[in-house]
Formats: structure tokens, sequence, C-alpha cells
């Protein structure tokens, strides 16, 4: 005879499980499940030639950059970049410093060019040197321009100046001046002037002749106040083809020397009775010619002055 039974438990949630997970093993124990025949495999990622043409791309790229990064250093080097500049070329406050010899082979455009203070200024050129000044418009307003024959200068006045400011010479379309105490010209020829000159003194060097020629034209000296001819130690020589004219409009025209010489003046055939043989005087004709006739008690003149025919 049984007795009496006992009470009943409730089973724990973890015991729930675990009996439910029991009895559906025991249910699918021997069943089988179908599954669905050629199921699709889906990779992600690159695989294959696709994958190594990547890595190849990768490569070359990263060889193109250690190559311009090699060239870069190896500029940096050769042409000597700097804090301050690149080689001899060094950024100041005041500009550009250029140290030695420098080539350009196109237009430089500056405002100044200056040398250091112990050297001096230097452009040379196979061909020549050309410097511009142009306005705001672009315009050449100046030009020096200096070749293998010539130095050309084109600008509406060209000036030298001393150290002190002084102008030296002075160039314009209307005159040329110089402004220097002493103008000297040395060439065995001379000096050519095709107009006329303005000058306070003229003058050669010591024991040097000065000689004043106009070859086929005429030469003529004006002055205000007067015309000084001087020769302390030698002689004034005046020489023409033609006539020489000295006329003096208010004043008198006075020959003052010792001995007054006019070897080729015409001379009276013979003298009248009672002159005195190699005794002459001087007479002149209404134009001004003079002639000689012998001397005599009385004057002679009218006798010869057929000569002032």
């Amino acid at each position: 005879m049984e007795g009496p039974a006992g009470p009943a438990r409730a089973p724990r949630p973890g015991e729930a499980a675990q009996m439910v997970r029991e009895q559906y093993t025991t249910i699918t124990e021997g069943t089988q499940i179908e599954r669905p025949e050629n199921q699709a495999v889906y990779k992600i990622g690159i695989y294959g030639w696709r994958k190594r043409c990547l890595y190849l791309f990768v490569l070359l790229l990263l060889i193109i950059l250690l190559v311009n990064f090699a060239l870069t250093i190896w500029i940096l080097r050769v042409m000597w970049f700097s804090p301050v500049g690149m080689g001899h070329l060094h950024v100041t406050a005041d500009g550009l410093r250029l140290e030695g010899e420098s080539e350009f082979l196109f237009p430089l455009y500056v405002k100044e060019i200056r040398s250091r203070e112990d050297s001096s200024l230097l452009l040379q050129s196979t061909q020549n040197v050309t410097m511009n000044a142009r306005n705001t418009e672009g315009e050449v307003t100046g030009r020096l321009k200096v070749g293998p024959q010539m130095v050309e200068v084109q600008s509406q006045q060209f000036q030298i100046h001393s150290k002190d400011g002084k102008p030296l010479f002075t160039v314009d379309e209307e005159k040329v001046m110089v402004g220097t105490d002493k103008l000297r010209v040395t060439g065995p020829e001379g000096a050519l002037f095709e107009h006329s000159v303005e000058t306070p003194l003229v003058r050669p060097d010591p024991l040097q002749d000065l000689r004043l020629e106009s070859p086929t034209r005429s030469l003529s000296m004006d002055a205000p106040k007067g015309v000084h001819i001087q020769a302390p130690a030698g002689k004034i020589e005046a020489l023409t083809q033609m006539d020489i004219l000295l006329q003096s409009s208010d004043g008198t025209l006075m020959l003052d020397a010792e001995t007054v010489c006019l070897p080729e003046l015409a001379l009276g055939s013979h003298g009248p009775v009672g002159s005195s043989p190699g005794l002459y005087e001087v007479c002149a004709c209404p134009d001004g010619k003079l002639y000689l006739s012998v001397a005599s008690v009385g004057t002679t003149c009218h006798e010869h002055s057929h000569l002032c025919l």
C-alpha cells in the first residue's frame, strides 16, 4: 500500500529550458532536413589578377614618390637653396643681392642696379647692351645702346654730371653745352663745326699754332665788345684767296707798330722833276685802294690816279 504522495516542486526556469531542449532533440533525432542544392557563395574583397594589378600600381606610385623626393633633394642641393635665397642670389629687405657673375638670357626689368662698395659694376654682352626707360603706358622714353661699333643714346636730353652734381656736358635738340672750364681737342685735324660756335676764348696748347680755317666758305668772328687777337711769342697770318675786309662802323682802324710793311702795293712808274729817289708816299683811292707814288715837295698822288681805275 502506497503511502501518501509528497508535495510537488515547480521546475526552475533553467531546468524548464533544459527539458525543452532535450524534448526537441529527442523529437528531431533521426530526421533529415533537406538543404537547397547549388547554393551561391559570395566572396567579399579583390582576388586574383585584380589584386596583383592593384599591388603593382601601389608599388609603382611608391617608386615615383621616392624618385620625385630624390630629385627634389638633388635640385635643392644643386641650386643651393637656403632660407635667405638661392645660391649667390640672396633676398634682402632692400631687394635682391647677387654675388659673382650672372648671365641673363631674356630681358631684365629692374628699378636700380648697383654694385658692391668695394667693386665695380660690369655689364657685358657678345652683341650689345641696351637699357630702356619706359613710361606708365609702356612706351620707350629713353634708350642707351652700347654696340660693337658705336654707343647710341636716344632721349630728349643727355647730361653728364660731375661727382658734385655740376653739369659737364649737356645735349638736346637745340644746343650742346660744355660746362667745364676748358675744352681740349687733341686730334691732328682739329675740330670741325658745321655751324656757329660760341666761346669766350680759343687758344692752342703751348708751343703749338692756332689755326682757324674755312676751306669752302667764309669765316666770321663776332663779339659785342670786340675781338682780341694776340700772339705774344709769334706772328699772326691772315690768308685768303679773295679779299680781306677790315671795317669799323663807328671807330678808327689803327695799325700801331714800329714798321708797317705793304710790299705788294702798286707803284707809280716814275716821279716828277725834283722828286726824292727811294721815298714814296701812300695814296688812297676813293674806294679805299692804296698805291705808292714817288715823294716830292708836294703830293704826287694825282699824277698816278689812273691806278684807281
